[in-house]
């Protein structure tokens, strides 16, 4: 079968397009699902990388996200059928994830737990139903789930143009937010504006920090004026401090990764001067998944997809991940 696989951690070039890859044959508790759709995450270019302190299993098909319609169905599992339309939990609760621990979905076929499946609406399409895993799932759990964004709440969404990013405009959106969208260039400050952000940012060209406290007003200790009420920080690194320095007493600094660095340098009298909640988000769940599926089927959300390419493509598919090139997630068609 096609897929793209990792043999050794590097550069993009280290990804080979291949047409000859074995097929998964089925094993019981297991479904052979044929991949209709997968999408990227900037997980999949660390996992070309290589990441201190996990060791990849290599060779690997990469790809997290993926949807499909089962193909076969191993012994003892009951509830599915060939021709099923399901959409994949990525995380395998026996190895990891897939495509880092086990193989993904940038292949014809893929091998997946059958208690990784879920189940897709008529009125989800695989490419939409693979754009949501890792990004939206996250944003879901971090914003619903955890319950942290309200009607009329100011928020901040750092790094608003990636799959995460644009996931977290919209649920906040939904939610009834005033959404503060930071990005880096003039096209995907005028997209994310079109998605719905009430203020769209230029992070290379202004601190968002202290645009947040010139239009909002300081934080002050003894009050709840000034600042915002919500920040979204998934990227760490030199964004973490000025973060910080924007929320009103009592506010929110909601984290989920640390794209650029995970060590940064703190300054913990914000934190307990203004009674600061950080609230960390890991992962998603199955219900996550259900929901932002019956979301898109209720016409409620729409992810946002920036490019759909054919498997022989996929490497170029996240070059554009890795070069922040894209709005919102690309989408691979095996």
């Amino acid at each position: 079968m096609r897929a793209l696989v990792l043999r050794q951690h590097g550069t993009l070039d280290d990804l080979e397009y291949v047409t000859d890859h074995p097929r998964p044959s089925v094993t019981a508790g297991h479904v052979v699902i044929r991949v209709r759709a997968s999408s990227f995450n900037y997980h999949d270019v660390f996992t070309v990388r290589g990441m201190p302190g996990i060791k990849v299993p290599l060779p690997v098909v990469i790809g997290l996200d993926m949807a499909g319609e089962i193909a076969e169905v191993g012994e003892g599992v009951s509830g599915w059928k060939p021709g099923d339309r399901v959409l994949v939990n990525p995380l395998n609760k026996k190895k990891g994830l897939m495509g880092e621990m086990l193989d993904g979905g940038m292949a014809e076929y893929c091998l997946v737990g059958a208690d990784q499946l879920i189940a897709m609406p008529d009125d989800v399409t695989f490419e939409q139903a693979a754009a949501l895993p890792v990004a939206y799932g996250t944003a879901h759990r971090m914003l619903i789930t955890h319950d942290t964004v309200k009607a009329g709440d100011k928020v901040i969404v750092l790094g608003a143009s990636g799959g995460v990013g644009t996931g977290c405009v919209i649920l906040a959106k939904m939610l009834g937010a005033e959404v503060i969208a930071c990005a880096s260039s003039d096209s995907k400050l005028k997209r994310l504006k079109e998605m719905g952000a009430d203020e769209a940012i230029d992070y290379t060209k202004v601190d968002f920090s202290k645009w947040a406290v010139e239009r909002y007003g300081k934080p002050q200790r003894r009050t709840y004026d000034g600042g915002v009420d919500v920040v979204i920080n998934f990227t760490g690194g030199d964004t973490w401090a000025p973060s910080l320095k924007c929320v009103k007493r009592g506010g929110k600094i909601l984290v989920c990764g640390a794209t650029a660095g995970h060590d940064p340098k703190e300054d913990l009298r914000y934190i307990w001067s203004f009674e600061l909640k950080i609230i960390g988000s890991n992962s998603f769940y199955d219900d996550n998944l259900a929901a932002l599926m019956e979301l898109i089927a209720q016409k409620k959300l729409a992810p946002v997809i920036d490019t759909v390419l054919p498997l022989d493509q996929a490497r170029e598919g996240l070059r554009l991940i890795q070069d922040r090139e894209v709005i919102g997630k690309v989408v691979i068609t095996p």
